[in-house]
């Protein structure tokens, strides 16, 4: 199986999106900063368009805000696609609450959610977790905030059973006090694959700040990034078993 991790950047760069989605062939795909049109397509590529590019069927969507665009609405937020069905599925805001007229100085750039989904492959039930993180600005150390973040996220794990998956742009260095509290549960595949940057040349953040976790349920056949320019996030490619 073959899953995919990927802030997808708004769809700032649609032609190279949509072919990235017709061109490789996924199992799950999970996406941060994707949007997600009422009616007809948006200047970006939508959450709909990579859907039908993917081929996968199944599809849970949790925004963040929606706002008004020209005269229609378009909401903000995470997703993930899968070829096999969605028998669980839940939302949790890490930060900040689900706002339907979003404005940023009202309401700040930093609301944010974590996904959490089971999917049956064959026999088995697996956990797919999908979160965006809150941003220091300035830096990927992170703070008080992140920490209380991390440590909701990690608690939620605690009551997971079975092979679990969480994937994101955490908005935090690999080593950071904040991230401890996912590393010491999971198996850090950006670390353990020693990536170097998670950045394309559209990002002056030359760090890691994407990740692919497992548990020990989980097969690793490949872990690495991809040469697409997508994003000024690299995609990352996760091949596993069960």
């Amino acid at each position: 199986m073959k899953l995919l991790q990927l802030n997808a950047w708004g769809g700032r760069l649609d032609k190279s999106l949509s072919k990235f989605f017709t061109e490789e062939k996924f199992d799950i795909v999970c996406l941060q900063e994707i949007i997600d049109f009422e009616g007809q397509e948006g200047s970006f590529v939508s959450l709909r368009r990579c859907q039908a590019a993917s081929k996968l069927e199944h599809l849970y969507f949790s925004p963040m805000f929606t706002q008004r665009y020209m005269k229609r609405k378009a909401s903000f937020g995470n997703a993930i696609i899968s070829r096999f069905p969605i028998t669980k599925s839940k939302t949790v805001f890490t930060h900040g609450r689900y706002q339907d007229d979003y404005d940023i100085v009202e309401h700040g750039d930093n609301i944010r959610n974590l996904q959490h989904i089971q999917i049956k492959i064959e026999d088995q039930l697996l956990h797919v977790l999908n979160h965006h993180a809150y941003v220091v600005h300035g830096d990927k150390n992170g703070n008080d905030v992140t920490d209380a973040q991390m440590q909701l996220i990690a608690r939620y794990l605690d009551n997971l059973q079975g092979p679990i998956i969480l994937v994101g742009d955490f908005n935090l260095s690999p080593l950071t006090r904040s991230l401890s509290f996912i590393n010491s549960r999971l198996n850090n595949l950006s670390i353990k694959y020693k990536l170097t940057t998670t950045s394309t040349i559209f990002s002056d953040i030359p760090v890691v700040r994407d990740y692919i976790f497992t548990n020990d349920h989980v097969k690793i056949r490949y872990f690495g990034t991809l040469d697409y320019i997508v994003s000024d996030h690299k995609a990352l490619i996760l091949e596993f078993e069960l």
